[in-house]
């Protein structure tokens, strides 16, 4: 079950974090002065987290919306959500 439209966005999100890292990888070779280094990978960073929330979007309105919709799979959702939660904040 995925969003199509969802899955679209994603792909080209993780397309542009592909060609931020690879830029990023160029600098650090080429000796880039340190806060310009830092400036990429935390635009690196904002654009994991924009893509991060794009994932999540597709499985509550995917993954979740049907295990709350067939008994029993609920606390499954409620487990998976809490999991991926305390996994973005260590």
């Amino acid at each position: 079950m995925v969003n199509q439209k969802i899955k679209s966005r994603a792909t080209h999100h993780a397309k542009i974090i592909k060609g931020q890292i690879e830029a990023l990888i160029k600098a650090i070779d080429a000796e880039e002065y340190c806060t310009k280094l830092l400036h990429q990978s935390l635009s690196i960073q904002r654009s994991l987290k924009s893509l991060d929330a794009l994932l999540l979007e597709n499985h509550l309105k995917t993954h979740v919306k049907h295990q709350m919709q067939h008994n029993g799979q609920g606390d499954q959702a409620i487990k998976e959500l809490i999991e991926v939660y305390t996994l973005s904040n260590k």
